[in-house]
């Protein structure tokens, strides 16, 4: 492949110094894209008549000159693709033409040769920030939703409550919780709800996905300060449908139908729907001071029995592509719905038996993209507005514990006074990014982000609370400026800067608080040559608090209106290092190093009852960690690769309140934080198995996390009844089948979960599931 790729340069070099050679007649030049807009480099462009060929850059584009004056056909070539031709009358000397070409895919072609050139996955993992892009084409056929595929990226852990449709936590480096930001084709998911999030989103749904991990690239325009994740969609298919169902252990259905047609003047038409279900009844294992209080059995694991789970999303565009005027113009609208009950607090003591949320989002938008507006401007535009409620229910006059048993009380509620409250957060967002080039190499770029929070809680048990209901908004605003300087394979430079302005609205009298912060940031990248690839970023920036820290969520997080905001210096090194032996054996190793000091970090804690969490201020937080990976491929058909993330935060707050001297936890390591963990999967692919065009992969997963402290290190004893615990070692081993007939129209997968059925726990010992078997039934039809 490196050979291939020197020959292809050194080929457009020689055509290149050649068609200059020569006296200038009338020119040809343009851009080959695929069908759905995607730059194609390496493209052969020949003028059979005339004798004159010549391949695109990195950039998809091509200029052929010395073209005599008469009729020529312009043919175009590329692996992977149907040829395309076109005509082109040249009728006088001098004369400049522009001519544009859009490539349908050939399969058939896919399926005997190598593609020559960098998929987009593997173009945004070169990219100067400490960013690994995830090939969600290659998970298409797994149950998998978008947490699962980011908790087996290096340094990302995700912590979820328990099962299907679970209370999720996102950790990159130690920074989890809202310090980490979602986007979805680059626009902030911050108003989405709790029925379209990542723990409920199918893999299908995606393209890619990028784990940014520490500085943030301005062009996403967020206050991020632990990295984000970005859901890339794309719009490789016109035509096409794919469709799978899944069912699998605890009653676990999913399904998902993604869609298109595009008629041939640019009219689309894009559906994406998608549905989750599980009764979540797996078994858990208990402390002895919970089983004590069980009434009528020995069993030390019991069934969760109030823990049913299933969310229904539809998101419907309408619109065109390929116009003059945008690449993408579509209006859609988000429709969802989810309905979750809850088994426990933030610890399983608190056992509950009927209390449940529901939740609901309608969310109309609008998208319009278009490059080269005039010649060197990029423009998007982005805007939404989510109509949708959450509402959580909370009436039974009774108490259970783990057996299950209702025992009747007079008061309402099974938490203290009872809850019925409906409220709507109303979430507005609008997004808008200029990009222009001003040279070859040159770029800048400005991107604003503007979204509002304004809570409307209708309480049903008692209405006459809700004129006494305080105020609950926010507005925010993201002002970023960026400069960039990029030569391929050489290296790349990216200067920004952020201004962040946010004005709460807290309490019954409206009383306002605005907080104005300016960030800045680089992200250098340097080629020490085309496999060996120098990266390190560094970045000043701010993090507003959110507004489910400051006014709570009505469920499990308590507000703290006193939150500061916290500040933060960041800074990443990384080395990508890629070779092959004997074009057989391939590796690809990436280390990343991150060093962070946060002021008045935000953390979640236990509140005083230890039933809900709360968000705190420390006043430092230092981190120093690594991750790595490394992988290995033979041929076509195995490969393998294993992950290690190390992370220490330390504790920099020397007093606190009711300690009159320093603090005994100064300097310990922050507790409930994995610091160490793992993961190492190997794939084998076997092609015509059974007939020709039908393929079998067989795979392995293994996840390992080691011992960590639920408490701070400095107090208590390790004994189970101390106030030091532990959360054990998790060890996980999963197996995937996956069996694809008719080059990948039908495809069986079954898959095997913790086969070991070790307990696992994420957060403040609340256990995972169990052993669990799926089998997913996929179908996919593509028409160019």
């Amino acid at each position: 492949m490196q050979i291939k790729k020197i020959l292809l340069s050194g080929m457009l070099c020689a055509c290149v110094i050649f068609t200059y050679a020569q006296n200038k007649l009338s020119s040809l030049s343009g851009q080959i894209k695929t069908s759905s807009g995607e730059v194609i480099p390496g493209a052969t462009v020949r003028i059979h008549k005339a004798n004159l060929v010549t391949l695109t850059d990195i950039n998809g584009n091509f200029i052929i000159q010395n073209i005599s004056i008469g009729k020529h056909e312009v043919q175009v070539t590329a692996i992977g693709f149907k040829t395309s031709k076109k005509d082109v009358n040249i009728i006088s000397e001098n004369q400049i033409i522009t001519l544009n070409f859009n490539l349908s895919e050939s399969s058939e072609q896919m399926e005997t040769v190598n593609v020559i050139g960098r998929t987009k996955a593997q173009e945004v993992n070169r990219q100067a920030f400490n960013v690994t892009a995830i090939d969600a084409t290659k998970l298409y056929n797994t149950t998998l939703d978008i947490s699962g595929a980011l908790d087996r990226v290096a340094g990302v852990r995700v912590r979820e409550s328990g099962g299907v449709g679970s209370n999720f936590n996102v950790s990159l480096n130690g920074f989890s919780g809202s310090h980490i930001r979602y986007f979805i084709d680059g626009i902030p998911m911050d108003n989405f709800g709790s029925s379209f999030q990542i723990n409920n989103i199918p893999i299908n749904l995606a393209e890619r996905v990028e784990v940014y991990k520490g500085v943030v690239p301005m062009w996403l325009g967020s206050d991020a300060l632990g990295g984000a994740v970005n859901i890339v969609t794309g719009n490789k298919h016109r035509n096409y449908i794919d469709a799978s169902y899944s069912y699998g252990s605890f009653n676990t259905h999913r399904s998902v139908i993604n869609a298109a047609a595009t008629t041939k003047n640019g009219f689309t038409i894009q559906l994406n729907a998608f549905q989750n279900y599980s009764d979540n009844n797996y078994k858990t294992d208990l402390p002895q001071r919970l089983l004590s209080q069980v009434q009528g059995t020995t069993e030390t694991s019991l069934r969760r029995f109030n823990d049913t789970y299933h969310n229904e999303t539809l998101i419907a565009n309408v619109g065109v592509v390929d116009k003059s005027f945008a690449d993408n113009l579509l209006i859609g609208i988000t429709l969802g719905q989810n309905y979750k009950e809850i088994q426990t607090g933030a610890r399983p003591d608190a056992v509950f038996g009927q209390l449940h949320r529901r939740g609901s989002i309608i969310m109309p938008s609008l998208k319009y993209k278009k490059t080269n507006l005039i010649k060197g401007l990029d423009v998007t535009l982005n805007a939404n507005y989510n109509l949708g409620y959450e509402k959580t229910i909370d009436t039974a006059r009774a108490d259970y514990d783990w057996d299950g048993i209702r025992d009747p009380k007079p008061s309402l509620g099974e938490r203290e006074g009872g809850q019925l409250s409906k409220f709507k957060n109303n979430n507005g967002l609008a997004t808008a990014m200029l990009n222009y080039k001003i040279a070859e190499h040159h770029s800048v770029a400005v991107n604003n982000v503007f979204s509002t929070f304004n809570r409307e809680t209708d309480n049903l048990l008692v209405p006459a609370n809700n004129a006494l209901d305080p105020a609950k908004k926010v507005n925010k605003n993201v002002l970023g400026f960026g400069y960039s300087y990029d030569v391929d394979s050489k290296y790349s430079a990216n200067v920004f800067g952020k201004y962040i302005h946010q004005n709460n609205v807290i309490g019954s009298r409206g009383i306002s608080a605005s907080t104005d912060k300016v960030g800045y940031g680089l992200a250098l990248a340097y080629y020490l040559n085309r496999n060996l690839q120098l990266r390190s970023s560094y970045e000043k920036t701010n993090r507003m608090p959110e507004a489910t820290e400051i006014f709570g969520d009505l469920e499990n997080q308590e507000a703290n209106p006193a939150l500061k905001p916290e500040a933060i210096d960041n800074l990443n090194f990384g080395i990508i290092y890629n070779f092959k032996i004997n074009d057989i054996n391939r590796f690809s190793i990436t280390a990343n190093g991150v060093y962070r000091y946060s002021a008045d970090f935000i953390y979640n804690r236990l509140n005083n009852n230890q039933t809900k969490t709360v968000a705190d201020n420390r006043e430092g937080v230092r981190t120093l960690g690594m991750d790595a990976e490394i992988r290995y491929s033979f041929k076509n058909w195995l490969s393998a690769g294993a992950t290690i993330t190390y992370q220490y935060l330390q504790n920099l707050q020397q007093y606190e309140p009711g300690f009159a001297a320093v603090s005994p936890v100064y300097l310990d390591q922050m507790p409930n934080i994995p610091y160490l963990f793992g993961n190492t999967d190997v794939s084998a692919s076997f092609k015509d198995v059974g007939k020709k065009g039908n393929n079998l992969t067989v795979g392995y997963n293994l996840l390992y996390v080691h011992a960590f402290w639920l408490y701070w290190p400095s107090l208590g004893g390790r004994d189970e009844g101390s106030d030091k615990k532990v959360i054990p070692v998790q060890l996980s081993h999963d197996l995937n089948f996956v069996y694809s007939m008719k080059n990948g129209r039908y495809n069986i997968s079954f898959e095997a979960r913790n086969l070991a059925n070790k307990p696992m726990f994420d957060n403040f010992s609340l256990q995972k599931p169990g052993r669990g078997f799926y089998l997913n039934l996929r179908y996919f039809l593509n028409k160019a």
